[in-house]
C-alpha cells in the first residue's frame, strides 16, 4: 500500500469514527428524552455516567486528526477534510454534554412536575425534532450530502419555534402562580439544552460541503 493510499484509508476511517461518535451522542439524546418522559432517575444517571465514553471518542478522533496532519504534508483537500472533522467532533461532543445536562435535571423535575405536564410534553416533542436533526446531520456527513444538510438547517426553525412557544407557556405559568418558578426554570433549562442541540446539528450540517 502506498503512502497516499494509506492516507486515504485513514481519512475514510476518520469519517467512520466521526459518524460512530455522532450516533453515540444521538443515542444519549434519545435516552435523555426517554428518561424525561418516564421520570426514570436510574436511566438518567446512566446517561450522565456514559458521557465519559463520548468524551473518550472525542479525544481519539482529535488524536487521529493530528496524526493525519503530521504524517505527511497534506494537500489542500486533505487539510480541509481533517480540519472540518475537528470542528464537527466538537459539536458532537457538546451534544453529548447537553444530553447529560438534561439527564441531570430529570430526577428533580420528576418531583415537581406531574405526569402529562403540558410543558414537559411539549419539550419532549421539541426534543424529538432536535434529535432527528442530529441524526440527519450525521447521515449528511456520512453521505457527504449537501441537500440533506440543507434540510437539517431548515428544520431548525421548527425547534426554535417550539423553544419560544414553551418559554411563553412557562412565563404564563409563573404569572399565574409565582410559587411555580423553580419548576418552570427546570423546564426552561431542558429546552435551552435542546435548542443548543439543534444549533450544533446546524453547525455540523454547515460543514458538510467542506468534507
Amino acid at each position: 500500500m502506498t503512502v497516499r493510499t494509506q492516507y486515504e484509508a485513514d481519512l475514510t476511517a476518520l469519517k467512520a469514527a466521526l459518524v460512530e461518535m455522532g450516533q453515540n451522542s444521538a443515542d444519549a439524546v434519545e435516552a435523555a428524552l426517554e428518561a424525561l418522559c418516564t421520570a426514570d432517575a436510574a436511566a438518567a444517571a446512566a446517561i450522565v455516567k456514559g458521557d465519559g465514553r463520548i468524551n473518550n471518542m472525542e479525544r481519539d478522533i482529535e488524536h487521529r486528526c493530528m496524526t493525519l496532519l503530521l504524517r505527511q504534508q497534506p494537500v489542500a483537500g486533505d487539510l480541509r477534510r481533517v480540519s472540518t472533522a475537528m470542528k464537527v467532533v466538537t459539536d458532537i461532543e457538546r451534544m453529548g454534554d447537553h444530553a447529560a445536562d438534561i439527564a441531570e435535571i430529570v430526577p428533580h423535575l420528576a418531583g415537581v412536575r406531574k405526569a402529562g405536564d403540558p410543558a414537559v410534553s411539549r419539550s419532549i416533542e421539541m426534543g424529538r425534532k432536535a434529535h432527528k436533526m442530529l441524526q440527519d446531520a450525521m447521515s449528511a456527513v456520512a453521505a457527504e450530502d449537501e441537500a440533506a444538510a440543507k434540510a437539517v438547517i431548515d428544520a431548525d426553525d421548527a425547534v426554535d419555534y417550539d423553544f419560544n412557544t414553551i418559554k411563553r407557556m412557562l412565563a404564563a405559568e409563573i404569572a399565574a402562580d409565582p410559587g411555580k418558578v423553580d419548576a418552570a426554570l427546570d423546564v426552561l433549562m431542558v429546552i435551552k439544552y435542546l435548542e443548543r442541540i439543534g444549533g450544533h446539528a446546524v453547525n455540523i450540517a454547515e460543514w458538510v460541503e467542506f468534507l
